[in-house]
Formats: C-alpha cells, sequence, structure tokens
C-alpha cells in the first residue's frame, strides 16, 4: 500500500493537496457494490446556481479567419445566450473547428472579437476559462494517470472534490472497471470516453465542444444529448460541431452554417 501511494505521488507531484483518499460512498462501498446504483440513475450533477448562468453571455463580433491564404469566414457575428444549444455546420475545411478554437481562445481571429460578458475574452484570459469548458479533437488528458486520476486532477483546479460524482461520471460513459488503469494503456476511444466524462463533473456554464459525439454509441450519444439538454435548461450554453442529426431534441437547436466563407445564422 505505501509503495502504491507513493508512485502516486510521484506520478502527481504537481498538485497541491490532491486528495488521495478514495472512498467514494459514504460507508467507503464501491458504487457497483453499493444497492440501488446502476447505469443511468438519476442524480444531481454539480452545477451553478440558475440564476449566476443567467448573467452570462457570449458574443462574436465580425470574425473573420484566413487560412493557408484562403478566407473561411468572413464578419461573422452572433450571440450564445443563456439556454442556447448551437451546432456549427459546414463541409470539412469551411472552418468549423477553427472557428471553436476562436470562440475557446485557443487562436486568434484575423478580425474582429469574442466577448464575455460584454468584455473582450483577451482581457480576462483567466476568467473567461474557469467559466468555459473547451473538447477538442485530442483527449487533452494525462497519459501517466488513470482515469479516474485524472477526473480528480480535473476537479482539483478550481472545484471540491467529489469522488461519488467522479464514479458517476465513469458509469456514465462506460469506464468502470478501466478506472485504475492507466491512460496510455486505453485505446482512443476510451480516452475520449475520459475526457467526456468531464462534461458530467463541469461546473462551466459555457461548453464548446468539437465533434463530441465522433466514436460514440448509439446509448452514448443518446445520453450526452440529454446533457446537454439539461446542461441549457439549467441555463448553461453548447457550441457544438457535429454530423449526428439534432433536430430531434427536446430543444430547439440554433444553427450556424459555413460555407464558402459565408455563414448562415439559422
Amino acid at each position: 500500500m505505501k509503495k502504491k501511494v507513493t508512485k502516486f505521488l510521484h506520478r502527481c507531484f504537481f498538485l497541491r493537496n490532491f486528495d488521495l483518499v478514495r472512498n467514494i460512498t459514504p460507508n467507503g462501498v464501491h458504487p457497483r457494490q453499493a444497492a440501488g446504483y446502476e447505469r443511468g440513475m438519476a442524480y444531481v450533477m454539480i452545477r451553478y446556481p440558475k440564476e449566476k448562468y443567467e448573467s452570462f453571455m457570449l458574443e462574436a463580433k465580425s470574425l473573420s479567419c484566413v487560412r493557408d491564404e484562403r478566407t473561411l469566414f468572413d464578419g461573422l457575428s452572433f450571440l450564445v445566450a443563456p439556454g442556447d444549444i448551437i451546432q456549427v455546420e459546414g463541409p470539412n475545411g469551411a472552418g468549423k473547428t477553427s472557428l471553436l478554437r476562436i470562440l475557446a481562445g485557443l487562436a486568434q481571429p484575423d478580425s474582429g472579437e469574442v466577448l464575455w460578458q460584454g468584455a473582450n475574452t483577451r482581457q480576462q484570459r483567466d476568467r473567461y476559462h474557469q467559466d468555459l469548458l473547451f473538447l477538442g479533437h485530442q483527449p487533452g488528458i494525462k497519459s501517466m494517470l488513470t482515469p479516474f486520476e485524472n477526473l480528480q486532477f480535473y476537479q482539483a483546479v478550481g472545484q471540491q472534490p467529489n469522488h461519488q460524482a467522479i464514479w458517476q461520471a465513469l458509469e456514465q460513459v462506460g469506464l468502470v472497471g478501466y478506472e485504475d488503469l492507466p491512460v496510455a494503456q486505453l485505446s482512443a476511444g476510451q480516452q475520449r470516453r475520459v475526457a467526456l466524462a468531464r462534461l458530467w463533473l463541469s461546473t462551466s456554464p459555457l461548453w464548446i465542444l468539437d465533434e463530441p459525439l465522433t466514436a460514440i454509441d448509439k446509448q452514448g450519444v443518446v445520453e450526452l444529448i440529454a446533457l446537454f439538454e439539461q446542461h441549457a435548461q439549467q441555463g448553461g450554453m453548447v457550441l457544438l460541431t457535429t454530423h449526428q442529426d439534432l433536430t430531434g431534441t427536446h430543444r430547439a437547436v440554433r444553427k450556424i452554417r459555413l460555407a464558402e466563407t459565408r455563414a448562415e445564422i439559422a
């Protein structure tokens, strides 16, 4: 046991006050052994109060993006309000990923600006990133850590530890049984699911997601879409790219269509 804890500390030395306790139910029982625990059970996700969400708004003003001397989009403006689910559409190479990266502050537009609560995101980078959850093509997780440890790391940055919530997130993405394997030993699809598990833990009002439904089975797609709807219902905002048809969702999905330097807002 001592060697195991020491090894864990070596792998997580960069975290202060990293919580090593693994009692994830009140009596210390593994959730798969706890009475009544099963996939799909209802539970309360960690969330800000709805009234706090409702004070947030994202605005894109006259955004232009040029890549390899080709204009992907020009003069693109739109608002993202609490409760919005917005799907960015367009053919390959139209600039969908570029737009999401600009909105997330990971790339700069050739002209225009992105505002969060009325202020340029470049002038409030730390605050903006606290309110944002971005999932890109790369999973953005640490290969030397296990799935459980990755989610502990995610929670340790600005959240209170909640081991039960971590187990529930792992259960939702079908990774219970893999929680103690180093992520480097998991398949690409499983690594993607580790990243997606953060959605069930997120306290961020704004989610920007690049192809979150890729390589996910039908049941997983249903559960993720339900999560997007729940997040929006609570006043959150979701911007995503996906090839999945979202017309069957209970909430209206707004669309931004990118094509031939033009953008249509629906």
